[in-house]
């Protein structure tokens, strides 16, 4: 225990008490998961008996409930029943037009009366079937008389919406309308862009706008447009608009490092609480940083951490 007690500490550069504190709290995160596991595995829930109170209840409930099924017509076990009521009436068949064919027509194919009326009320709230499929959306008609009435099934197409005379009136006028030329879009630095500026590139918004402008607020400027990726949400062609228009030409707000407490340093997006009460301290212990370097020397830090946050301290 004690050596592992000093791998934590030496690891994450904490004290012995919060090195205690966090094997405490990796135990009591295992016994919360698999405790109830291995609970429910040696005490297996056993099964309740029915008391015979709880049958006579069950019973009186299911007496009730096949007493008031009767009364329930409108819910049917199938709709098997509105089809005997309105039984088919296949008089004759003939080519016919859903789209026009009356209530009668339609009953003389084999229809039931209840699907004629549905499909005529369908098409007086402004439904049309453009192609003969649309048919069986028409709730309960059955597949088996839809495959009856199928080769019978005529749609007349749609008129042409244009007439030439109607094509030849739009052309010319369409001549004679005077060309908009689109402004051309100059490009702007991104560090002292407003939302205004941003929403004038093609894939950016109001809200992605405003989410650019947050982030490289929270930086202190952009510094490489390669940064342009980690703002949630900008999709390649934002990214490829950004990298077009949007160079940069401002520096970024850099922190002095030397002088910089924890809370200042816990601002910047790039560095965590752990991180910043770690460079201060070893900046207590070892003295002024002299470059970007020297913070490799915390063990927690590697080289990514480094270039990703030197451009942004100033030494």
């Amino acid at each position: 225990m004690k050596r592992l007690l000093y791998l934590i500490r030496d690891y994450f550069g904490i004290t012995r008490r919060e090195a205690r504190g966090f094997v405490a709290v990796v135990v009591l995160i295992i016994g919360l998961w698999f405790g109830p596991l291995a609970y429910e595995r040696f005490f297996p829930a056993l099964p309740q008996p029915i008391t015979a109170t709880d049958a006579r209840t069950t019973d009186s409930l299911l007496a009730v409930l096949n007493a008031q099924q009767p009364l329930r017509p409108d819910y049917p076990k199938n709709n098997s029943k509105r089809f005997e009521d309105s039984p088919e009436r296949p008089l004759s068949l003939f080519y016919f037009d859903p789209n026009t064919a009356s209530g009668e027509q339609l009953q003389e194919l084999g229809i039931p009366r209840f699907l004629a009326e549905r499909i005529v009320k369908y098409r007086s709230k402004g439904g049309k079937f453009r192609r003969k499929e649309d048919l069986q959306k028409i709730y309960d008609f059955r597949p088996d008389l839809y495959e009856r009435l199928a080769p019978y099934i005529s749609i007349a197409q749609a008129a042409p919406a244009f007439t030439e005379a109607k094509v030849a009136e739009k052309t010319a006028f369409a001549d004679n309308k005077p060309v908009y030329a689109k402004p051309i879009l100059q490009p702007f630095d991104i560090n002292t862009a407003d939302t205004t500026q941003l929403i004038k590139l093609r894939g950016i918004g109001a809200k992605l706008a405003a989410r650019i402008v947050k982030f490289r607020d929270g930086l202190g400027g952009f510094a490489s447009t390669s940064q342009y990726a980690e703002v949630f949400g900008l999709d390649s062609l934002a990214l490829s608009e950004l990298a077009k228009y949007a160079p940069i030409k401002t520096p970024q707000n850099k922190i002095r490092i030397n002088l910089a407490s924890v809370e200042e340093l816990n601002q910047h997006p790039y560095i965590s609480p752990l991180q910043a009460k770690l460079m201060v301290r070893y900046r207590e212990q070892h003295g002024a940083y002299p470059n970007a370097q020297e913070l490799l020397k915390i063990k927690i830090l590697d080289q990514k951490f480094v270039d990703k946050i030197a451009p942004y301290l100033d030494f």
